[in-house]
């Protein structure tokens, strides 16, 4: 429900009552979102989607029942069942969502709190309290004779099962042991923890700080990717040496640092999400910038340059000793080859390339692949 955090916790503070929220914990098969995508209801209103627009109509009616009587539910909706068409599920995926209410005052609303000040935070969510029991029968994550895992067209797949003393309150420090476990590895995932023979089928929802961005020159081309790579997420700093260009009024949404990009680079934190784009164009300092560049933990480096100004700063490396391991890593010219011209569309090129490096992913139309769109190990 991270991705929802800000207004979520929006609506929060303005009703001052629990809010249904509805996460997607498994995702097999082809899908329009990601597992840890979620939706809220009010009651009144809407926020976010889980899938698109394929199920929404359906996990409404699921969350009405959740706010009705406070009882966790999981539903699923997937190619094997009728009733997915009938609520929109038509791209071949097959979805698992746990619906819970969410109060102001409750431990969850305190981890979206901190998500939102951009602070690292982690929600684990018990889907069940026991993934077999002897009739074969689902328990809810709640105890209750209510909710329990039901299908796409909202009826009971099968009885519920009270839980006269729920794992998930006697292991809670297994579930909390874990979640930290989880925070570390930044890892957003459905999981089962084995408690003494008992199965808590749990999903770990973490929300990482920020990941940075880090833009060496100051120009229009690096205002326009300061400004895309904050809608996504990142964390953005801008530096450069020359005063009159490196000012607050020309990145307002980013970090400013003035300073020689060599030393900055050197004494500045870097982590293996870190991503360096060095857009500018000056000799004196250039080479060694992104030689530093490639010899630290970065999850991207990318130089801008003409093709003879990038085979210049090849020869050059080399010159300076960087391995061709090394150079390997440099995405130069930088971008993906999207016929970008304008610094607006040279910032979608950019960032475009540095997705495609995050995920391992060829970055070539759809249309040209086969298999499933959203893949998923869930």
């Amino acid at each position: 429900m991270f991705e929802i955090a800000d207004r979520l916790l929006a609506a929060l503070d303005a009703t001052g009552r629990p809010i249904a929220v509805a996460t997607a914990v498994s995702i097999t098969g082809s899908a329009p979102r990601t597992v840890g995508t979620s939706m809220a209801y009010t009651g009144d209103v809407v926020i976010g989607s889980i899938a698109g627009g394929c199920v929404e109509g359906a996990v409404v009616g699921v969350c009405e029942d959740v706010l009705a009587d406070a009882s966790a539910r999981t539903v699923e909706y997937g190619v094997s069942d009728d009733t997915a068409y009938s609520v929109g599920l038509t791209c071949g995926g097959q979805l698992r969502i746990h619906v819970q209410l969410v109060a102001p005052d409750s431990d969850i609303a305190r981890q979206v709190r901190a998500a939102v000040a951009g602070e690292t935070a982690g929600i684990a969510s018990v889907v069940s309290d026991s993934l077999v029991v002897t009739d074969g029968s689902s328990i809810t994550d709640d105890g209750s004779s209510r909710g329990g895992v039901e299908v796409a067209d909202g009826s009971a797949a099968r009885p519920s099962i009270p839980s006269p003393t729920r794992a998930a309150d006697r292991f809670a420090h297994r579930v909390a042991a874990e979640l930290e476990a989880r925070i570390l590895l930044g890892e957003t995932a459905l999981g089962t923890i084995n408690c003494e023979g008992e199965m808590l089928e749990t999903f770990f929802e973490v929300s990482s700080a920020p990941a940075r961005m880090i833009i060496f020159g100051a120009m229009e081309f690096s205002s326009a990717l300061s400004q895309a790579a904050g809608v996504l997420g990142y964390r953005v700093t801008v530096c450069d040496p020359r005063t009159l260009f490196a000012t607050a009024e020309r990145f307002p949404t980013a970090e400013v640092v003035v300073a020689w990009p060599p030393h900055y680079l050197a004494s500045t934190a870097i982590d293996e999400r870190t991503v360096i784009c060095v857009l500018s164009h000056d000799d004196r300092f250039d080479t060694e910038l992104v030689a530093l560049a490639l010899a630290s933990p970065a999850a991207y480096v990318g130089a801008m340059g003409s093709r003879r100004t990038s085979d210049r700063r090849f020869d050059e490396l080399r010159t300076l000793g960087v391995a061709e391991e090394s150079l390997d890593r440099l995405r130069s010219p930088i971008g993906l080859d999207v016929g970008a011209s304008t610094p607006e569309e040279t910032a979608v090129s950019i960032l475009a390339e540095v997705l495609a490096a995050r995920t391992a992913k060829p970055g070539v139309p759809l249309a040209a692949t086969r298999g499933s769109i959203h893949r998923s190990t869930l």
